[in-house]
């Protein structure tokens, strides 16, 4: 076990480990990858938290992850007994978190989906995407889904601290769909101040989902900060309106999961 020093948080403990199995059931999508357990991005309000009870981590979410350093192989291995698929990268971390920078098992397990002709939806936060670039461009049905909670900065600052910057994200749809990738965008949970959102993205996406907040984990944040009316049903059904309209002048498919 070594603990991996990151700029923005205290040291992240990190733990090589062989997996069990590593292309499962997913209920959004046929299939989800997880080439990590735990995200250094550490988001105040990700539902993924509740893995801490099955890993036996003691840890707070955002200072560990477990690396599964076989997932490409048992990849390799899986993927000639399942039906093919849509995969989702990833349900439960970001499969571009900081430490794939390292450990490259994001790209090496689409490298094995891409050869295998499997479409893929990669959902992510971070610019690290655009290394694979290339490879992504071979895929035929694939989507790079890009979280993007609010348009304000101060806001991303509050509830996603260790996260990349809004800027960062919106130039990497940018590029993305410059290149003929397909690109959307996922508002979820929407934040205080995500208005603005619709102007932003304008030309850099094929599709966005919006949702609400549906977990409770956050709530410290808003309390803190004096945003208790963001946590109403109010709030969120007037910003559904308020997005879906928005989007749709700019010609962009949105679609409301609440």
């Amino acid at each position: 076990m070594t603990a991996v020093e990151c700029s923005w948080v205290s040291p992240v403990i990190v733990k090589e480990l062989d997996a069990k199995t590593i292309l499962s059931k997913s209920r959004v999508l046929d299939y989800t990858i997880n080439p990590y357990i735990g995200c250094e991005h550490g988001c105040t309000y990700c539902y993924a938290r509740f893995i801490r009870r099955f890993t036996g981590h003691r840890e707070e979410w955002g200072q560990f992850v477990d690396v599964k350093i076989n997932a490409p192989s048992l990849l390799q291995h899986e993927i000639r007994k399942k039906k093919v698929g849509r995969v989702w990268m990833s349900g439960l971390c970001d499969p571009y978190q900081p430490l794939e920078k390292e450990h490259a098992l994001t790209r090496r397990c689409l490298e094995i989906l891409s050869k295998h002709g499997w479409p893929v939806t990669i959902l992510t936060k971070s610019n690290l995407v655009l290394r694979d670039i290339e490879l992504l461009r071979k895929f035929n049905g694939l989507e790079v889904t890009l979280s993007i909670a609010t348009a304000d900065e101060k806001m991303r600052q509050l509830f996603e601290p260790n996260s990349p910057s809004l800027k960062e994200r919106i130039e990497t749809l940018l590029k993305l769909h410059s290149e003929g990738i397909r690109t959307s965008a996922m508002i979820a949970p929407m934040l205080p101040e995500a208005d603005g959102l619709a102007d932003q993205l304008r030309g850099k996406v094929d599709n966005v989902l919006i949702d609400r907040m549906n977990y409770h984990y956050a709530d410290w944040v808003y309390k803190t900060h004096g945003l208790e009316y963001a946590m109403t049903e109010d709030f969120f059904l007037a910003k559904k309106e308020g997005l879906v309209s928005a989007f749709e002048r700019e010609g962009i498919h949105c679609q409301a999961l609440f």
